[in-house]
């Protein structure tokens, strides 16, 4: 059966192979032959004849009709785990007859899907036909396929024919961005290295503080719009403060090079987005790293985010979810190094918690092959010790030990 299996495959996609009702066919006309002879009844030829005529056409039409067929792949926009991706096929008929009963076929990652097959009836003369489907997803990644099928029997449906025709896909799928209301994590960094007298100071002495003004945005407070300004302009226009956290980076880090469960893997990658995205909404300066890839940041990391622009924003946070949608576990460390600023370490690992640079913290998911002992080892900063079998955002959100 793999044999003949393997001969059907090579004649479909060099030739043509018959269908059921083709061997059938081919059955009949061979018996209505060998009759012929037997008897020398000329209708008996006839038949015959006219049966294998039939054959040789519905075994030509099928690879003709595929020959002017093109396809073209629409970029595929990113979507984030759980939500489906949008694919969109553009197939271009150049010849001056029209293609009926066609199958495609996008040939998708086995770990993405199963291929998905949608049938067209007819693509007109010189023409174009889009076709659109929606891929669920379920995990984070960038999901790369090359290959399109198209099969038709047509016009008798004697004989199926397939051709695979090239047209590369990327899709991205990003990590879930949990909505984080506290992340006491993050709000308590560097806390200890603040003089709160210098803050109180800095909270008062407002006018000293102003950078610029820039146009009002829905949001903005209140108390930070500058009225003279903005009736001399006709429009509200708010004052820029300098941030206290104007010369504080804060880098979330993976241990990406180290051994991890799969489940908890995940869980670091989300947990890391979510950080990152709660972090930017506190104005704060943050960049991920990574062993592959090392410090991630886009063109106006050393600005605030209320200074980048929308565009730049979006480009670097684009950049941020696709090296998160990338990375793996124990991939090889390019950065062997980790930066001297403060760090929030996501790790499985006990052992790297002593050689975080001052002020850092971590975030320690328990490996069930290790002793709840050997867990708390080297807690040389404060942290969380999370479970991968529990819900994720309020561990994320509960006060640090």
């Amino acid at each position: 059966m793999e044999i003949i299996r393997r001969i059907t495959n090579w004649l479909e996609t060099h030739a043509c192979a018959p269908a059921y009702s083709g061997w059938v066919l081919i059955g009949i006309a061979i018996c209505f032959f060998a009759a012929g002879i037997n008897t020398m009844a000329g209708w008996l030829y006839v038949i015959s004849g006219i049966s294998f005529a039939l054959l040789g056409i519905a075994a030509v039409l099928p690879p003709r009709s595929l020959l002017g067929l093109v396809i073209q792949r629409l970029p595929i926009e990113p979507v984030t785990a759980g939500d489906d991706l949008t694919v969109e096929l553009e197939i271009c008929n150049q010849t001056n007859r029209p293609v009926t009963l066609l199958q495609v076929q996008d040939i998708l990652p086995f770990i993405l899907g199963k291929p998905v097959q949608k049938p067209i009836d007819t693509i007109p003369t010189n023409s174009n036909y889009r076709l659109l489907y929606h891929q669920p997803t379920e995990r984070r990644g960038i999901y790369r396929w090359h290959t399109v099928e198209l099969k038709t029997g047509a016009p008798l449906g004697l004989f199926w024919c397939r051709r695979l025709r090239h047209a590369a896909a990327t899709a991205i799928v990003y990590p879930t961005v949990l909505p984080l209301t506290a992340c006491p994590l993050i709000d308590e960094i560097g806390e200890e290295n603040i003089n709160r007298g210098d803050l109180r100071g800095m909270q008062t002495a407002t006018q000293g503080l102003t950078r610029s003004l820039r146009p009002y945005r829905i949001g903005d407070p209140i108390r930070l719009i500058h009225w003279r300004t903005s009736a001399r302009y006709g429009e509200l226009r708010v004052r820029e403060l300098e941030m206290i956290t104007g010369g504080q980076e804060m880098i979330i880090a993976i241990d990406t090079a180290g051994k991890w469960e799969q489940e908890s893997f995940e869980q670091a990658v989300i947990a890391a987005a979510s950080l990152y995205f709660y972090a930017h909404r506190q104005q704060m300066q943050v960049q991920l790293w990574t062993a592959l890839t090392g410090l991630v940041k886009g063109e106006c990391a050393s600005r605030t985010l209320r200074d980048a622009p929308e565009g730049s924003r979006a480009r670097r946070d684009r950049l941020i979810l696709e090296t998160l949608a990338a990375t793996t576990a124990g991939e090889d460390a390019a950065s062997v190094h980790l930066p001297s600023y403060p760090l929030i370490w996501l790790t499985q690992n006990p052992l790297t918690l002593s050689s975080l640079p001052s002020g850092s913290r971590w975030l320690l998911w328990h490996n069930v092959s290790l002793p709840y002992e050997q867990v708390i080892v080297n807690r040389d900063y404060p942290g969380i010790v999370l479970d991968s079998q529990q819900p994720l955002q309020p561990q994320l959100q509960k006060t640090i030990s």
